[in-house]
C-alpha cells in the first residue's frame, strides 16, 4: 500500500520550524535575559524563533 502524497515530505530536511519545544523556548529566553531562575516551565509566553 502506498503513502498518500500529502503525507510525503518534499525534501524539507533542515527547514526552519515555526514551533519551538519547551526546552528550546527556555534556552532562548535565557539568552534574551527574559528567564528568571526558580520560575516554573509552564505557561511560557510565545517566543519567535530566530
Amino acid at each position: 500500500m502506498s503513502q498518500h502524497r500529502s503525507l510525503k515530505t518534499s525534501g524539507s530536511v533542515g527547514s526552519k520550524r515555526s514551533v519551538l519545544k519547551r526546552g528550546e523556548r527556555i534556552k532562548l529566553m535565557k539568552a534574551r535575559g527574559q528567564w528568571t531562575e526558580g520560575r516554573l516551565p509552564t505557561n511560557l509566553p510565545k517566543t519567535k524563533s530566530e
